[in-house]
C-alpha cells in the first residue's frame, strides 16, 4: 500500500518518471529483455511524442497524463547499470519520492502475454531492478512486469532474455505492451489500487 500523501507529496504526485528497461543498440531490438523499452516508447508514441532527447544517459521525452507531468525514459547505460541513469533523472527532475517512479520491465516468472503491477518487494533476480534499487537505496517504487515466460532449461535464462520471441510469443507480447501503456495511464490518472484491480486480474 502507498502511504498517505502529505502536502509536500501532493506536489510530487503531479510529476512522474516512467522508465522502460532494456539494452541500447540494434543488436538488442526486439529481444525479450527490451519489452520494457518498447512499452515506454509506445506510450510516448500514443501521445505523439518520440523518445529522442538524450538526458542523463537516457532517451527521453515528456508527456502529460491527467494534467500531470510525466517524463518517459529508456536508459542507454545497458540493463545492468540502469540505476545510474534512473537516479540521475530523478535528481534532474526534482523527483524525490521513489513512489513516483514507474519501472516497466520483462519478467520470466510471468507467462508471455501477462501483465502484473507491483509495488516494492523482491527483485526476482532482475539486474535492471537490482541496479535501480542499489542507486535509490530503496525497493519502494512501482513495477509493471511484462511476462516473457521461462526457457525450458533454467540455466539458459541469460540467453533466453537476449533472444527474440517466436511468432506466437511476439503476438502475445505485442498485446500486453499495449495493456502496459493503458496501465501506466490508469496508475497516474486513477491510482495504484484501481490499476492493480483492473490489470492484475487479467490472464
Amino acid at each position: 500500500m502507498l502511504r498517505r500523501s502529505s502536502k509536500k507529496d501532493l506536489f510530487e504526485s503531479n510529476k512522474f518518471l516512467v522508465v522502460g528497461l532494456g539494452n541500447p543498440g540494434k543488436d538488442y531490438d526486439g529481444t525479450r529483455h527490451n519489452v520494457g523499452a518498447v512499452a515506454v516508447q509506445a506510450l510516448g508514441n500514443a501521445h505523439g511524442s518520440n523518445l529522442k532527447k538524450i538526458r542523463e544517459q537516457a532517451l527521453t521525452t515528456e508527456i502529460s497524463i491527467d494534467d500531470k507531468r510525466v517524463i518517459l525514459a529508456f536508459p542507454q547505460t545497458f540493463m545492468n547499470n540502469s540505476g545510474q541513469s534512473v537516479s540521475a533523472l530523478m535528481r534532474k527532475n526534482g523527483i524525490k519520492n521513489s513512489e513516483n517512479l514507474i519501472v516497466i520491465h520483462d519478467e520470466m516468472d510471468i507467462p508471455a502475454g501477462d501483465l502484473r503491477i507491483k509495488f516494492g518487494g523482491g527483485l526476482a533476480g532482475h539486474n535492471g531492478l537490482k541496479s535501480i534499487t542499489a542507486h535509490l537505496k530503496t525497493q519502494d517504487y512501482l513495477r509493471l512486469r511484462i511476462g516473457i515466460g521461462k526457457p525450458s532449461n533454467k540455466s539458459n535464462g541469460a540467453n533466453y532474455v537476449l533472444n527474440r520471441p517466436n511468432k506466437e510469443e511476439q503476438e502475445k507480447i505485442s498485446i500486453v505492451i499495449q495493456e502496459a501503456t493503458d496501465a501506466v495511464e490508469a496508475i497516474i490518472s486513477e491510482g495504484i489500487d484501481v490499476a492493480m484491480a483492473r490489470f492484475n486480474n487479467r490472464s
